[in-house]
């Protein structure tokens, strides 16, 4: 007996009840392709259905659509989805991929824009993009339209040469396309020379920008070819320009009684500086005095650069330029000229120098007293190193014992005050290379802070928060004052960064309460404290970080959650940081009783010194990671100990223990299953075996490769017996 065909069912009859339903499933269809003209035939087809089964319903639902104004007839019987257009503007943030994010703040969430709608746009370019129409439950997308501004134009990479042509290959992964370069114009590069090029062009049909060598840096792996290579990637200048240099000659001259006009003497106050041994800009110097009440007078003096430095000046715009010091491993950087980085302005001992200081009693419980604020001048009677004074701290004997022991009680003190009203502190381990005449590695060292190291930190954020509350607070009401001020603010943690963190550490066995401004601060610190010198401490450190927000400078007060501090400002390193500078000017104007300024140009350079911030953090991680591959060049084969320190679908990254450097296994390499990528609890799991490498575990790896030019480092899993 023949089996009954089976029926399909009577679609029509289904929706002949329920129009709002057929409506909707077909808007959802238009949805999923927002671009595409469709009458019933090609709708009813994305819905699932035989177009036969609902082309009377259909034909009635896309006029109702169109009426409602969802949809639009574009042509007889054709139908696209009709949107009012949105632009936003934002910055790329491009993908490994090609394809990238828009970050805007005109959205609630990032733009993502496949690789052919990028309209050649690159990484940090700020562009407009079109929204493209919501469908449900996706993420946002859209395409660019216009490339408002380029982030750079000059880019640093390797000259590969063909008959004809040849290309600069980019070091940064962010560049996913090679620079069309012409014979005439390689200035004299060679195949394979590091070179800095610059984009001339870009035709709209070609796929590679068109450009020339600006300079030949040199060979691959060369020390000074790859430092430089780094200078020219982030933009970071090698010399300071001619007419910066003779500005900053001139004015080093003898301190004169003009210049001493109007301020106070300390110079017969013991003074002294604590600096790192090899400091050569002694920006921060302290001063003790015991008062006839019992109480101390403590003096915060801080070199006094926008004495030198004026407003407008060819060194105030090279130094708004710059925005900060540099630190690489081999070298700084300077914001300022050597001559008053290093001389004029560092307060070396033994000579008289101009400072800005905040000077107040404290009694022997570091109460603040009083405070004043003002220019004085001061003489350094000693210059110590971290060192030389965390040995007078736990021995007891040395020069200037007294005060500097008295300092260090006063510091503790200070500190936990701080961490009672639910400061957070990461005592990170910092690492750094032994270098030889040649800047070749030869070892590695962990710096860590001491009491000497919080001694200083202490006083420092004691006169930053005074003179920020100083300006900020209105003394009669202790409501905000309104003056234009610059701050330094630090928001409080992102509730899913923290959640992720407190389910994280679980595992560990350690506790995050996410709960209260107080009891996260506290619950952290614990952890911190508990995880010291454990396994799994760097990597925990590190997570715990990026569950913080980002500190930056603004104009507007928020306060600084890291530090329990409602006002928080940088006052104590002009030579080394802008925004120090600026504090100063507008501290002055208001002791002489100036109005206020308007926020506006102050907020523009509070922006450019936080991104320039963050371009110095970027350069000295690729530095440091550079040397990290220099040093571990030579040990290629060798077996270390290390603790994965992040995992990502293409591989496990591993941090080695003895030596911190941290390069990665990638998926592949793992030979005894096939791995695939649980993003939620950061980890790899054996699709055969269910074995699990996670963050924090402790594997035995062998060095692999160590690429100089990618500054890339290759780890082989050791497998252990049995």
């Amino acid at each position: 007996m023949a089996k009954k065909k089976k029926q399909k069912p009577n679609v029509a009859k289904i929706y002949a009840d329920n129009p709002a339903a057929l409506a909707h499933k077909a808007l959802d269809a238009f949805q999923r392709f927002p671009n595409k003209a469709m009458n019933y035939k090609q709708v009813g087809a994305k819905m699932g259905f035989s177009p036969k089964q609902v082309k009377a319903e259909l034909n009635d639902i896309l006029k109702v659509l169109e009426k409602e104004g969802k949809l639009i007839q574009v042509s007889r019987g054709q139908f696209k989805l009709k949107y009012i257009e949105k632009y936003a503007t934002g910055i790329v943030d491009m993908t490994s991929s090609g394809n990238a994010y828009v970050v805007s703040g005109q959205t609630e969430e990032d733009i993502h824009v496949k690789a052919g709608n990028l309209m050649h746009a690159l990484h940090g370019d700020e562009v407009k993009v079109l929204l493209y129409a919501r469908r449900k439950k996706h993420r946002l997308e859209g395409e660019v339209v216009e490339i408002i501004q380029r982030k750079r134009d000059t880019f640093v990479g390797i000259i590969e040469m063909s008959k004809n042509f040849a290309f600069l290959v980019p070091d940064s992964r962010r560049m996913q396309v090679d620079i069309y370069i012409p014979k005439d114009k390689l200035k004299g590069a060679q195949h394979g020379d590091k070179a800095i090029a610059k984009m001339t062009d870009w035709p709209e049909k070609a796929s590679s920008p068109f450009g020339e060598v600006l300079e030949v840096l040199g060979r691959p792996g060369e020390h000074e070819v790859e430092i430089h290579s780094i200078l020219a990637e982030y933009g970071l200048p090698y010399h300071f320009p001619d007419e910066v240099e003779i500005e900053a000659k001139k004015i080093a001259s003898p301190i004169t009684d003009d210049d001493r006009k109007g301020r106070r003497d300390m110079r017969g106050v013991t003074t002294f500086t604590i600096d790192p041994v090899d400091a050569k800009d002694f920006d921060d110097a302290l001063s003790y005095r015991e008062l006839e009440n019992g109480n101390l007078e403590i003096g915060i003096h801080i070199a006094d650069v926008s004495h030198y430095v004026k407003p407008g000046s060819i060194l105030d715009q090279e130094a708004i330029e710059r925005g900060t010091s540099v630190y690489l491993v081999d070298r700084v950087v300077p914001m300022l000229p050597e001559v008053l980085s290093n001389e004029v302005c560092s307060l070396r001992p033994n000579e008289e120098k101009l400072t800005f200081s905040a000077i107040f009693e404290i009694d022997r419980q570091a109460h603040v007293k009083k405070r004043w604020f003002g220019r004085t001048m001061i003489e350094s009677d000693r210059r110590f190193t971290y060192e030389e004074a965390q040995a007078i701290i736990e021995g007891g004997k040395g020069d200037l014992k007294e005060e500097i022991l008295t300092l260090n009680d006063l510091a503790i003190k200070l500190r936990e005050e701080r961490m009672s009203n639910g400061a957070i502190t990461f005592d990170k381990v910092e690492v750094k290379f032994k270098l030889d005449d040649k800047f070749e590695p030869v070892g590695v060292f962990f710096k860590e802070s001491k009491e000497a190291n919080h001694l200083i930190e202490e006083f420092m954020l004691l006169a930053n928060r005074e003179v920020a509350a100083f300006v900020g607070r209105d003394n009669k009401s202790g409501e905000s004052s309104g003056k234009t001020f610059v701050y330094r603010v630090h928001d409080d943690p992102d509730p899913a960064k923290l959640s992720d963190l407190s389910n994280f550490v679980k595992q560990f066995g350690y506790n995050v309460n996410t709960k209260g401004r107080r009891s996260i601060s506290q619950s952290i610190n614990s952890m911190l404290k508990e995880v010291k010198g454990k396994g799994e401490a760097h990597m925990i450190e590190t997570l715990a970080v990026r569950s913080m927000a980002k500190a930056k400078y603004t104009t507007q007060n928020i306060g600084h959650y890291g530090l329990a501090f409602p006002y928080y400002t940088h006052f104590t390193s002009p030579i080394r940081r802008y925004p120090d500078v600026l504090v100063h000017r507008l501290l002055q104007d208001y002791l002489d009783g100036k109005k206020s300024p308007a926020p506006g140009p102050y907020e523009e350079l509070c922006e450019h010194s936080s991104d320039r911030e963050k371009v110095a953090t970027d350069a000295e991680r690729t530095s440091v990671k550079y040397m990290q591959v220099k040093y571990l060049e030579k040990h290629v084969g060798e077996e270390f100990d290390g603790v994965i320190s992040g995992v990502t679908d293409w591989g496990v990254f591993v941090e080695l223990k003895d030596n911190m450097c941290e390069g990665m296994i990638r998926i592949r390499d793992f030979k005894d299953d096939f791995y695939l990528y649980d993003e939620k609890n950061y980890c790899i799991i054996g699709e055969t075996t269910g074995r699990i490498y996670r963050l924090g575990d402790t594997l035995r790896v062998k060095v692999k490769a160590a690429d100089l030019e990618k500054k890339q480092i290759d780890f082989q899993l050791v497998y252990q017996r049995g």
